[in-house]
């Protein structure tokens, strides 16, 4: 599997989900979402953490990023689409450990999971408030003690990688950020419709949904100039 190296920042592009799956499985390695922000953002604790796991084109920007680098076939993988691609090509032999969102929304992603996946073995889960430190700890402590082979964490970034790192050293598995997933999931977040996602203007819509978004937005423009000018 080829990879590419924007601001110290690995980007792996697959010739299919189904091959970025199995690498995962294989080395036990954490599949970590790239977009324009990280790529900016990039600092030695990243960066580090982006070298031992497997990073992918989660964001336009990574797209246009690979695509400079002669990865002519590169699309946009959504985690909120891959973590289902995961559960539906392991569910039968592979166990599942879920974090994040409100309560609320976490039950109804597992009593959901639990329809659509009959038989799949979700060992534990529980929301995304990490209130204190013992709160933390106890949660690495329990994937510690029910040993899941995945474990998605729906907390956005930065918070989902700070985790990811601890419970890596705590349990080796294969770890997923989803940022909002669990939500669009279950209906409680709306996600663009499909004509804005197969023209990967998401972000575009996502703009227009939640005007105060701008400020984050602006990142994708300094990015985009960085990659015309060869910066990256």
């Amino acid at each position: 599997m080829n990879s590419v190296d924007i601001n110290g920042i690995k980007i792996f592009c697959q010739s299919s989900r189904g091959e970025l799956i199995d690498l995962a499985f294989a080395d036990k390695k954490s599949l970590i979402a790239v977009n324009a922000e990280k790529i900016l953002h990039a600092n030695d604790r990243t960066r580090e953490l982006f070298s031992r796991n497997i990073g992918f084109s989660d964001g336009v920007g990574a797209v246009w990023a690979l695509k400079r680098k002669g990865f002519k076939d590169a699309v946009k993988i959504p985690g909120c689409e891959l973590w289902l691609d995961i559960i539906g090509s392991s569910y039968h032999d592979k166990s599942f450990y879920l974090v994040g969102a409100q309560q609320d929304v976490i039950d109804n992603t597992v009593a959901k999971l639990n329809r659509e996946f009959p038989g799949i073995r979700i060992v534990n889960y529980r929301n995304g408030y990490l209130r204190d430190g013992v709160g933390r700890r106890d949660l690495i402590n329990d994937i510690v003690v029910c040993k899941p082979d995945v474990v998605f964490i729906a907390m956005g970034s930065p918070k989902q990688e700070d985790l990811i790192e601890e419970m890596q050293k705590a349990h080796p598995a294969v770890y997923l950020g989803l940022g909002g997933s669990f939500d669009v999931y279950v209906g409680a977040v709306r996600r663009a419709p499909d004509w804005w996602v197969n023209h990967n203007l998401e972000w575009a819509y996502r703009l227009v949904k939640q005007p105060a978004r701008i400020a984050r937005q602006i990142h994708l423009v300094k990015f985009a100039w960085r990659l015309i000018i060869g910066k990256y």
